[in-house]
């Protein structure tokens, strides 16, 4: 693999990790969180059955059948064909309302999807943003040109403060470009193993919420939180994840 000091190769390089992974992916601990984190979005993003959300990054589409089961109509988008395709029989077992869509992140807003239509987005579990080692501010503007004047934006991003402060021997903080490079371990459905570089980048609550000004957003909050853990608080060394909270103008 190559690219430039700090950064992750040219091209999406999850989305192979993604189509190793396949169903194995919800087996992480940081998938087992999902329902309180959608109860605390649903209050915070004023959602109700009815509400349009497109969930960018959505992977297995854990959070949009999340909340197709409480009556929101989801649009998921994501790069990983392997991924929508298990969103898409989940959706269909449940017959839920909602569909999956792959796009490429960065492509947003496109035709097919519409461009300031949905009550809300959003973008969780480096779900695109925080992938691509310095596309991170374009990204937010195209998700935020998705959404309608007055509708809401979630967004989660790695902490850079808890990462640095976390570092583990044989991972590597770039301060420059924030972004956290780490190896892995990863096992698939039948168990078979596979090492992986994983880069990802970081973000402090100011960064985010100077990234949200610049793309149209209207700032609400960025907080502190970790996976299962969503709530409203300063972001503190402790929290692995910042959470932006915000309204398009």
């Amino acid at each position: 693999m190559s690219g430039r000091a700090g950064a992750p190769p040219e091209g999406p390089w999850f989305d192979g990790i993604a189509d190793f992974l396949g169903p194995a992916y919800l087996r992480n601990a940081f998938t087992k969180g999902t329902e309180q984190e959608v109860s605390f979005l649903v209050e915070a993003l004023e959602l109700s059955p009815g509400s349009t959300v497109l969930d960018v990054g959505c992977g297995p589409g854990r959070h949009a059948l999340e909340l197709a089961r409480r009556g929101i109509r989801v649009t998921g988008v994501d790069l990983s064909e392997r991924f929508l395709g298990l969103a898409r029989e989940a959706a269909a077992r449940e017959d839920l309302d909602a569909r999956f869509v792959r796009v490429d992140v960065r492509d947003l807003p496109v035709p097919d999807l519409g461009e300031g239509v949905f009550d809300a987005a959003i973008c969780l579990c480096q779900g695109g943003f925080g992938l691509l080692g310095g596309d991170d501010a374009p990204v937010v503007a195209g998700i935020a040109a998705c959404v309608r004047p007055g509708g809401r934006v979630a967004i989660t991003a790695f902490h850079s403060y808890f990462a640095v402060r976390g570092l583990e021997p044989g991972e590597t903080f770039d301060p420059a470009s924030g972004v956290l490079h780490e190896t892995a371990v990863l096992r698939d459905e039948a168990g078979r193993e596979r090492d992986a570089d994983l880069w990802t980048t970081c973000f402090t609550s100011r960064e985010m919420a100077l990234i949200a000004s610049v793309s149209g957003l209207e700032v609400d909050g960025v907080h502190g939180v970790a996976p299962g853990r969503y709530r409203r608080a300063v972001p503190s060394l402790a929290d692995p994840e910042v959470l932006l909270l915000a309204r398009c103008r």
